[in-house]
């Protein structure tokens, strides 16, 4: 069943009423929101796909694509930083996405960062097929200066 189905069929009826027990928890407002995204056991993946060791060139690249594709896709995000298996993304406190429903930014990011990865897999690494599926998880934090936001 689409969810499109899912939603008309419960819309206006009894099992409406299971909405309720969804919870929205949003990113605190007028601050600068971090959105981090993180390899999951990125040290298996890399070894198992003959990364050069410490930073493969190819690798940074592939992550830099990832990062571009969701920096294109939100442009809330006015700077992004990546380092080895991880990846921030520095929202405005103005920013509004989503509302700045936490759940729906980290999922939103996760998901285009991890498609984005694989999508461009080929592009830099011709000669080694995917052999694991990347996987990353995400979180949002935010903070309330400039400063903090310097300082991590």
């Amino acid at each position: 069943v689409s969810k499109s189905q899912k939603e008309t069929n419960m819309a206006k009826s009894k099992y409406e009423y299971v909405k309720q027990f969804e919870r929205h928890f949003e990113a605190l407002p007028n601050t600068w929101m971090v959105v981090r995204v993180d390899g999951n056991s990125f040290h298996k993946f890399t070894k198992v796909h003959d990364y050069q060791r410490p930073n493969d060139p190819r690798g940074l690249g592939l992550m830099d694509e990832a990062a571009l594709t969701v920096m294109k896709e939100y442009p809330d995000v006015v700077m992004a930083y990546g380092e080895s298996d991880e990846y921030s993304f520095i929202l405005r406190p103005s920013a509004e996405l989503f509302s700045r429903r936490e759940a729906k930014i980290i999922s939103n990011f996760v998901s285009l960062f991890t498609a984005a990865f694989m999508m461009n897999w080929p592009k830099f690494f011709p000669e080694t097929p995917l052999q694991l599926i990347p996987h990353f998880d995400s979180r949002v934090v935010c903070y309330p200066s400039l400063k903090n936001l310097r300082d991590y």
